[in-house]
């Protein structure tokens, strides 16, 4: 049994862990201020272009957004998400744990646009309701589409213009950012966020995330809310080893890229049989509309999410490839599929 489920469960490159082996021994500062931690930090801030930005690692991305998003508003503040996006539907209300509602956005392909949030904004007038506050995005969405440069800097405008704070999850930033067609570069982010993170946990780390404040008037007394939440490690040097290598030359891209083409070969084979898929997604989430019974002649071999019942005959599924997806294994499940397409009861 071969899981598509998510892009991690497999554990850490091995470089990672190599070098967390080697440098075992190695005492450290703990709670984030050790030599690997700020190592870490510079080689970030070296691939964002920009010195003028704080970064904190945390555990994970509910973590991440749970600490973030509660250090940045004050009490009646709400977020705004759209109605997929992973604070709104998979977090377990962590968000609304903390006091801060959560406004949230029908949309088709899991992306915000100024006009959508317009309407929030309207209909939130005066001190009897919660006040809109920060637009939440994720790049790649749960729906593994992607923003392009015109769609963000559209946003960005227009939370400046309307005194938002812009935040994007960047769980899947990896695959966001070489996913076909994008022409969004990492270096783009901090003169168009308040702040945002790259995620780790799901791009070849065993864990940890990578939050990067980028405007100054969210930055003051952060460790504080980090520290209160849970979230500041004393043995912060894990996290710093592993984005050390992961960023010091083109790993973190060069599995993200991996992700993204084992997808591909996948997207392919079912687009060229015919099949329709819930949304145009090009990075490592994939959602085909397949047959009922097709879906349980896969399940025998390979495990994935039913995403959506599209009606009484076919569901859309969710396909996940991660930076550890062996083409053999993707071979074979195109090979299977193939095998399912010639019989003639599917």
């Amino acid at each position: 049994m071969h899981s598509f489920k998510n892009d991690y469960s497999e554990g850490a490159h091995p470089r990672i862990l190599q070098t967390l082996l080697e440098t075992n021994l190695e005492q450290a500062e703990g709670y984030g201020e050790d030599q690997f931690s700020q190592q870490a930090a510079e080689l970030i801030k070296a691939g964002l272009c920009s010195s003028d930005v704080d970064i904190h690692f945390l555990p994970g991305g509910t973590h991440t957004n749970l600490i973030a998003i509660s250090a940045f508003l004050r009490p009646h503040e709400a977020a705004i998400a759209a109605g997929s996006g992973h604070i709104q539907v998979h977090e377990t209300g962590a968000i609304e744990a903390t006091g801060h509602k959560i406004l949230s956005i029908n949309t088709s392909d899991g992306k915000l646009n100024p006009e959508s949030i317009k309407k929030v904004l309207a209909q939130h007038t005066d001190e009897h309701m919660v006040k809109p506050r920060l637009v939440y995005i994720s790049n790649s969405t749960e729906l593994g589409t992607v923003y392009t440069q015109s769609e963000l800097i559209e946003l960005s405008s227009f939370c400046r213009d309307n005194k938002l704070i812009f935040y994007m999850d960047g769980a899947r930033l990896g695959s966001a950012l070489c996913s076909a067609g994008n022409d969004v570069a990492l270096s783009d982010l901090p003169t168009l966020l308040d702040a945002f993170y790259i995620g780790g946990t799901k791009n070849g780390a065993l864990l940890g995330e990578a939050l990067v404040i980028c405007s100054d008037f969210l930055k003051e007394d952060f460790r504080y809310h980090i520290k209160q939440k849970g979230g500041l490690l004393a043995k912060g040097r894990l996290m710093g080893i592993q984005f050390i290598e992961l960023f010091r030359d083109d790993l973190y891209f060069q599995l993200a890229r991996h992700a993204n083409e084992m997808a591909a070969l996948i997207r392919s084979e079912i687009k060229n049989a015919g099949f329709d898929f819930l949304v145009d997604s090009p990075s490592n989430q994939i959602f085909p509309i397949l047959p009922q019974r097709m879906i349980k002649e896969l399940q025998k071999k390979y495990s994935f999410q039913i995403w959506a019942m599209v009606d009484e005959d076919h569901s859309a599924v969710r396909l996940v490839t991660s930076w550890a997806t062996q083409k053999e294994t993707v071979d074979d499940f195109i090979q299977d599929f193939q095998k399912l397409i010639n019989m003639n009861d599917i």
